[in-house]
């Protein structure tokens, strides 16, 4: 794998990632005075094949940049307003290359905050060269928002500026620091519920099907490493879709 950003080749090691970000604060609008904007960084495999069906995925692709002005338009009033805990300038925008349950490389986008941007890049580089299959990667706004719909559709995603389900307390979503990886075969179980309703067909976890994350699966280890904890391993409220790194 080889590193590139806008200004010369990085030699680097196989799915290390170094993404420089940039240190905005602030309540949203532009960075904060001062605090130049992210580098866009591109780390790709030096043998990209076009498909990833026979001839093994494309080449990894992932990226971070400070939230470009449409991204922060269709956020606000949808996943972002005045008074969430985390303003724009502290979000950073992710492309990242996965591979989906057709075998194919497709690029999607996270939105999380700048503390685990880097770290993200670098797990979801794990799960794509262990061709670990994600269903889709689209940010909240494509679903007006809405978390249940958005785990309806066996999306994975970061951040959104809501409540932990049935709490008035933040979620570690509205933070930027929590993302849920395929909703459907590993649903959020609050009490009696089982989110999304979709989700108990994985009810079983000893029989794995693809796309559910395991104690010790690649998945696991992945975030792992990276420092962030695993909502399976939780003795209530087990959320097997959702890790987090709190700051």
């Amino acid at each position: 794998m080889s590193i590139r950003t806008r200004t010369r080749p990085i030699p680097a090691f196989v799915l290390l990632v170094l993404v420089l970000a940039g240190c905005g604060g602030g309540t949203g609008g532009t960075p904060a005075s001062g605090a130049p904007p992210s580098p866009t960084v591109i780390a790709s495999s030096a043998a990209a094949s076009p498909t990833a069906a026979a001839s093994g995925p494309a080449a990894f692709v992932g990226t971070v940049e400070v939230l470009p002005a449409e991204a922060r338009q269709r956020m606000t009033g949808v996943s972002w307003r005045a008074g969430c805990p985390v303003g724009l300038d502290d979000l950073r925008l992710l492309r990242l290359s996965y591979v989906d349950f057709d075998g194919a490389a497709k690029v999607g986008e996270l939105v999380v905050h700048r503390a685990i941007a880097d770290a993200a890049v670098r797990v979801f580089a794990k799960l794509y060269a262990a061709r670990f299959p994600i269903r889709g990667m689209q940010t909240i706004e494509a679903y007006g928002g809405s978390d249940d719909a958005s785990m309806a559709a066996d999306n994975t995603s970061g951040f959104n500026c809501r409540n932990v389900p049935n709490t008035k307390h933040w979620s570690n979503h509205a933070y930027g620091r929590a993302i849920d990886v395929n909703t459907v075969e590993n649903p959020y179980l609050p009490g009696k519920q089982i989110m999304p309703p979709a989700g108990k067909d994985y009810l079983d976890r000893s029989t794995v099907r693809p796309g559910m994350i395991i104690a010790g699966d690649v998945v696991v280890t992945a975030f792992k490493a990276e420092g962030f904890a695993w909502g399976g391993a939780w003795r209530t409220g087990v959320d097997y879709q959702h890790f987090e790194k709190p700051g």
